[in-house]
């Protein structure tokens, strides 16, 4: 059985964060363990509270998993401050963790900050060298290259400034391309380029579609797959998700975790 950790904070609505992690884990069929960082009292219209954990309480959790379980990829997300990613990073080097995914989640889908301005810098220096993939989408590659990506060959430029803060791969997401039908995510492996365009779905129930994503790209690293295999599933995972969404909540909704394996069991019949 593979084994994956998702080290994030908690949505009490279910379409992000740890949630949103251990239904795609489960539905890719990796074991899913977790380390909550933050509790956020959040649905779809918002995140109303944001209650963090405290570094040693997430230390014990790292441990407990670490000493015990032990993890073949392991995925942060919502990381909030600067005491708690230099926590996350000593742990991950501490039990020497190699198939890190970095989700450099920093603003909700209603616009609630998630990361205090401090911490870019905590982030930029402790935990993105250790990271086998970071995965921003365009204002949080913006942010932490302090560039304007308004283009194909801006991506470009923010992906080479990525990797060299020690990064093996970046993923920019296109979910704020500019294109009305369309949107290309781009990686970087430091040495080649590639693009993955999908049809754009004209819906708001995106709620989680980055922890989502992150997460499938996690799960397929626990099994052995390529970065680039991980992220050709990761893709197929999140548009599957999103084009056949569930409407639940009144504000941006959750995507639908097990879309894609029930088009695969319709497709075996």
């Amino acid at each position: 059985m593979y084994k994956a950790l998702t080290i994030a904070g908690s949505d009490s609505g279910g379409g992000a964060g740890i949630q949103a992690d251990l239904k795609t884990f489960q539905e890719l069929e990796v074991f899913g363990m977790s380390a909550i960082t933050a509790v956020t009292a959040q649905n779809t219209l918002g995140v109303h509270g944001v209650y963090p954990m405290t570094p040693e309480a997430i230390v014990q959790q790292m441990n407990a998993i670490g000493e015990d379980l032990g993890t073949d990829a392991l995925k942060t997300g919502m990381l909030f401050s600067s005491e708690i990613i230099e926590a996350v990073s000593g742990q991950i080097r501490k039990f020497g963790w190699e198939n890190l995914v970095v989700d450099p989640v920093m603003i909700a889908k209603g616009g609630a900050s998630l990361l205090l301005q401090e911490a870019i810098v905590a982030m930029k220096t402790h935990l993105l060298p250790l990271a086998k993939v970071i995965t921003p989408n365009i204002p949080e590659a913006e942010v932490l290259t302090g560039m304007s990506i308004r283009s194909a060959e801006d991506k470009k430029e923010a992906a080479l400034k990525l990797v060299e803060l020690g990064v093996h791969t970046v993923v920019i997401k296109g979910g704020h391309d500019k294109d009305d039908t369309s949107s290309t995510d781009l990686l970087y492996d430091g040495s080649e380029f590639h693009t993955f365009t999908n049809k754009r779905i004209p819906t708001k129930n995106t709620h989680g579609t980055g922890c989502t994503f992150s997460a499938a790209v996690t799960a397929e690293l626990a099994k052995g797959a390529s970065v680039y295999d991980a992220v050709l599933t990761a893709k197929e995972f999140i548009q599957a998700a999103i084009e056949d969404g569930i409407d639940v909540g009144h504000g941006h909704g959750p995507t639908n975790h097990g879309a894609l394996r029930k088009r695969r069991e319709l497709g075996n019949r």
